[in-house]
Parts: structure tokens; C-alpha cells; sequence
């Protein structure tokens, strides 16, 4: 599978509000296709070492690719997530079934925090599911995280409105829908709710991030006070979901407010990112799909109150490089093979780009004129396709004006032309 020929037309609509586009890498595993661990160059032996992410963003980072996320999901990866397994006759869970998969992975917040202090400017964005986990917990850990990178943390949040997931914790109870039941009343006010949920786990996250005004902390000895504790606020939110008092255990992160991102591929998750987002990743089948996205995402943030604040939107692109556009589908091909003989080729909820480092430059720089901001770019295949985007499609990008040839910030807001917002409960 591979993308289609970039093509002259541009969509109507404001210009990226950005000169440059700026890029950003999805790790997940040995790599985005279900056969990349069968690679000469993968390490799926160190999944679960230091050392193995550590060597991918310091790639990532010598090529000034401005983030990385980091995937995390509460139960094993499948391939299928909402089916009924054939194997066991149950929704799940044991994944799929299949013994030939990479399954298990580390926490992606523990892991962004072990390579923070190994990074100095690349932002870290880990993914954690909000649906089963208590925004408290969260706050101070994504705090945690901006304070060990000294202001480049991030978080993807992630719904897991899913049966097995819930049956992890035993604590939550869900209705157990296939893809088709999604589209069904019930499965909409599913999405519908977790969304919702999402929306105000994001709004306890910002608050607990402002319980504490940037200057709480005295430290004076002298006067034996370490903290001014009239600067340390209750958040008291109340909701459907949250009943939070507050104040934070963690002094307010060195951005502020660090990024926060959601992976959007439909109007309800498209609404959580104009409402609760400062980033948001989509995923366009072609050039004329960005328009109506944005047009989404735009009318979210404005019905929201935050029509004047900056929030950008990335188009997801599942990618596998080589020489050649030939020599990329047949590696392509090789992957799918080396997947069994069951497999249907690579299923994929973003574009599959199979093609040159020049090519996938070509079909960025089109979608950048379209409107998107920039760029998370999901390697199929690791290190191999990383190395791709790090040696050869950012130069191609940097020679077209394109990319920057430098960090222009040391924070993870400044790098996304963020700034600092201001705590809420600072008196002036």
C-alpha cells in the first residue's frame, strides 16, 4: 500500500500559521509493522532495556525532530481490539492469540523519565490511558517528567473504553462492542461519554498543574519558611466523572502547563482536541480530507472558548522508506510475508507511505500548504526507518525551507511556538 501521487491542487483556507512544518516521531515496539521485529536490524531482545530507547531519540534528537511520542496501552497490543478472539472466545483477553507478535511493553512514562535526562532539547510525549487511571496520579507524574527534562514534557491522553481493559482493574464495567456496534446509538454515546471523560480529566490535569503558583516555594531560612502556603490552591472540581479537592503534591511544572496531545480520527475525539488540546494528531486519507478535519477542530475551539490560543494539528503518517519507490513497496511486501500467511497487509488507521525520503517530503509539503502544522511520522520498521527520516527526509526537507536546521527552544511549548500560559489562581 502506498500513497497516493501528491497533486497540485491546494484546498482553500487560512495558511499554516507556521512557516516551517514541524515533525514528530511515534515509537512504538521494533516498529509500526507487525513483522519488524523479524528485521536484521531490530533489537526486539532490548525492548525492555534503557539503552534501546535511549538510542532512538538520541537518533531522533540529532535530527531535530521536535518530539517523540511514546505508545502505552493498559492490556497486550492486538491487532484486533475489539473482535471476539478465536482463541478464546472472549473479547481479548489474551489479545488476539497470536504468539508471533511482539506483546508487552514498559510504561511510557517511566520511560520518557529515564530518557529525559539523556536528552537536552527533543520534547517527550508518553501516552497514558485517562479511562482507567486517576488524573491526580497522572498530574504529578507528567510533572515529574517536566521537571527531570527541564521543560519538555508532554502527554498523549488515550481512551480505553474496552471490556478486557476494564476487566484489568475490575473497577469499571463496559459494554462489549465490535468495530461495527461502534457506529450503533449505544457505541456512539460510548465514545460520546469517554470523550466527555477525557475532556475533564484534561481540565483536573491543567488545575492541579496550578494549584501551585510559581513562586509557592520560599526556601528562606532565615525566616524558616519553605513555602508561602496562601500560594497553594484548592482545584475543588467537581464533575460526572472527577470529584477533586487539591492542591497538587508537585510544585507547577517548568512549562507551566505541560503539552498536552490526543490521537483523533473522528468528530467526537476531534471535539476533545479543539476543546482540551494543545496538540492533536489526525488522520487524513489524502490532501482533501485536512480541510474538513481542521474545519472540525477549529469549530471545537472556538465553541470552547480558546479561538485565540494556538492549537496544533499533525497528520499521522505510517511510513516505510528506501531508495526507491519500487524498492519500498518491495520491502513492503517482503514485511507482509514475513506477517504469515493470514496476513491482509499492514491495516492501518493512518496513510501507509511507502516510497523515497523525496516523496514522503513531497506529500508533506502538500498537506503542510493544506493546513496541518506538522507531521507525526510512524516508522515501520526501527531503527531502520528512523534512521531514514533523521538522515535523509529532514535534510530533503531543511534544502526545500522547510525544517529547521537548529533547536529554537529549550522547552517542549517554545519548540511548538507555545507559551507559557499563566496560572488561574495567581492574584495579581
Amino acid at each position: 500500500m502506498t500513497a497516493p501521487s501528491p497533486s497540485s491542487d491546494r484546498l482553500s483556507g487560512p495558511p499554516p500559521r507556521h512557516p516551517r512544518l514541524r515533525l514528530a516521531v511515534a515509537l512504538d515496539g521494533t516498529g509500526w509493522h507487525p513483522a519488524s521485529w523479524r528485521e536484521p536490524d531490530a533489537r526486539p531482545a532490548e525492548l525492555l532495556t534503557p539503552g534501546y530507547w535511549a538510542d532512538l531519540v538520541a537518533e531522533a534528537e540529532a535530527g531535530l525532530v521536535d518530539l517523540v511520542t511514546i505508545e502505552d496501552s493498559l492490556s497486550l497490543q492486538t491487532e484486533d481490539p475489539l473482535a471476539r478472539s478465536a482463541h478464546t472466545g472472549q473479547s481479548g483477553q489474551v489479545a488476539d492469540g497470536r504468539t508471533d507478535r511482539v506483546r508487552g511493553r514498559l510504561d511510557a512514562v517511566l520511560v520518557a523519565s529515564r530518557i529525559a535526562p539523556l536528552t537536552r532539547q527533543i520534547g517527550l510525549i508518553p501516552t497514558a490511558v485517562v479511562t482507567h487511571t486517576e488524573p491526580f496520579h497522572l498530574s504529578k507524574a507528567i510533572a515529574t517528567l517536566d521537571y527531570v527534562s527541564t521543560g519538555r514534557a508532554g502527554v498523549r491522553v488515550q481512551v480505553a473504553p474496552r471490556r478486557r481493559d476494564a476487566a484489568l482493574l475490575g473497577r469499571r464495567e463496559f459494554p462489549q462492542l465490535a468495530y461495527d456496534g461502534l457506529a450503533t446509538p449505544a457505541g456512539q454515546q460510548l465514545l460520546r461519554d469517554s470523550f466527555d471523560e477525557a475532556a475533564d480529566y484534561v481540565e483536573v490535569l491543567r488545575r492541579l498543574w496550578d494549584s501551585w503558583e510559581d513562586d509557592a516555594e520560599i526556601r528562606d531560612v532565615a525566616t524558616g519558611r519553605f513555602i508561602d502556603r496562601d500560594k497553594l490552591h484548592y482545584i475543588d472540581f467537581e464533575g460526572r466523572w472527577f470529584s477533586v479537592k487539591g492542591p497538587s503534591i508537585t510544585p507547577r511544572p517548568p512549562q507551566g502547563q505541560p503539552v498536552v496531545a490526543a490521537l483523533a480520527h473522528q468528530s467526537v475525539p476531534f471535539e476533545l482536541v479543539g476543546r482540551a488540546a494543545d496538540l492533536g494528531f489526525v488522520t487524513p486519507a489524502d490532501t482533501a480530507g485536512i480541510g474538513p478535519i481542521l474545519d472540525e477542530i477549529r469549530a471545537a475551539q472556538e465553541a470552547a472558548g480558546r479561538s485565540a490560543e494556538t492549537v496544533h494539528v499533525f497528520g499521522d503518517v505510517l511510513v516505510v522508506l528506501d531508495d526507491s519507490e519500487q524498492a519500498a513497496l518491495d520491502r513492503l511486501a517482503r514485511l507482509d510475508d514475513a506477517a504469515g500467511p493470514d496476513f491482509a497487509g499492514l491495516a492501518s488507521d493512518a496513510l501507509v507511505f511507502a516510497g523515497t525520503p523525496a516523496g514522503l517530503a513531497d506529500l508533506l509539503a502538500e498537506w503542510h500548504a493544506a493546513g496541518l502544522s506538522g507531521f507525526r511520522l510512524r516508522p515501520a520498521v526501527l531503527p531502520d526507518d528512523l534512521r531514514r527520516i533523521t538522515r535523509e527526509l529532514v535534510p530533503e526537507l531543511r534544502r526545500r525551507g522547510l525544517f529547521h536546521d537548529r533547536y529554537e527552544a529549550d522547552t517542549l511549548r517554545g519548540l511548538l511556538g507555545l507559551p507559557r500560559p499563566a496560572n488561574r489562581y495567581a492574584t495579581v
